[in-house]
């Protein structure tokens, strides 16, 4: 699965992108914020408050407990806010 990262979530992790494979216990972009955190101390940084992330599956908007199914890519970012 590629994983796409923006903003201060991109700082954090060090990457704009990167490729894993969540483990079969990971159905959704919830459970993958939890598990993505796990990974580094810049992850975990990243995802220590998931009610300040959004997600993106495919391209498409989606809730936090959306089910990631067969996705290719998620993106996770901050709430963009106009101006």
């Amino acid at each position: 699965m590629d994983l796409l990262y923006f903003a201060w979530v991109r700082e954090r992790i060090g990457t704009g992108q990167e490729q894993r494979d969540p483990p079969e216990a990971v159905v959704n972009v919830a459970d993958l914020i939890d598990w993505l955190a796990t990974l580094s101390p810049g992850h975990a940084e990243a995802m220590a408050e998931p009610a300040r992330l959004r997600a993106a599956i495919d391209q498409k908007f989606v809730a936090l407990d959306a089910p990631l199914g067969s996705a290719r890519e998620v993106a996770i970012f901050p709430p963009v806010t106009g101006g």
